[in-house]
């Protein structure tokens, strides 16, 4: 009976008592199923096989180039199952040199990007709930303190319309890292997305890591990223 299914999402997860609407046309049976709240909507949300609970591994530095026989790794290694990647080559940075002199090498950066799309819907997610409820969309992430460069990682998340186009609200941050002291460890982002108005549909979530290549391949990873939507919603605007 649907009527039952109902009444296990509103035992599940408190759906009445935090003012959820409920309407009868929403298939329960798929809601209770797909489970969508609190569950993380992204796929493979740790690509580099890495845990943000343990410090980041040590890069090894041989500062031989690889042997004549073996291509130059330009790419990151790891599982990328569930994301879009694409690599963009930034030019060389010969801002700090002074005229007349000579440099034999100069480090390579590329930015390397992974995206994913969520469909609330499919995820489990009803109009009504979008439309008038708004439920709290909180988004996090933990990127490596590679120190590779003042500019490693970039975040941006697009919450978007039913034609996944338009753009409803958008949240983007770009830190800048501090190099005067080594440090590497983790690195905690968040936003919370609250009051976004109707017609949320699609998740855009982007973020770009910064690599590095000069005689050896170093990079930024990432971990722990995550979407997850909350039976609650926000009075801060």
């Amino acid at each position: 009976m649907a009527t039952d299914w109902k009444k296990k999402c509103d035992s599940q997860w408190q759906l009445g008592a935090h003012g959820v609407p409920m309407p009868a046309s929403v298939d329960w049976k798929s809601v209770y199923e797909k489970k969508p709240f609190k569950r993380n909507l992204l796929k493979n949300p740790s690509p580099y096989g890495v845990n943000h609970t343990v410090p980041p591994p040590e890069p090894h530095r041989s500062e031989m180039p690889p042997p004549p026989d073996r291509p130059p790794q330009l790419e990151p290694d790891g599982n990328f199952s569930g994301w879009k990647t694409s690599t963009e080559v930034l030019p060389y940075d010969t801002s700090g040199i002074p005229t007349g002199v000579v440099v034999c090498q100069l480090p390579q950066y590329r930015w390397f990007s992974l995206e994913q799309h969520v469909d609330l819907k499919a995820e489990g997610l009803w109009d009504q709930l979008l439309d008038e409820f708004q439920p709290e969309i909180i988004i996090e992430d933990w990127y490596e303190e590679s120190q590779l460069h003042k500019s490693i990682y970039q975040l941006h998340v697009k919450l978007l319309g039913a034609d996944a186009k338009t753009v409803i609200k958008q949240h983007s941050f770009n830190p800048e890292e501090n190099l005067e002291n080594y440090s590497h460890t983790w690195k905690k982002v968040s936003h919370v997305f609250s009051k976004y108005g109707p017609g949320v549909r699609y998740i855009q979530f982007l973020h770009r890591l910064k690599n590095q290549f000069m005689v050896e391949f170093f990079n930024t990873k990432v971990t722990g990223s995550s979407i997850t939507v909350k039976t609650r919603k926000s009075s801060v605007k």
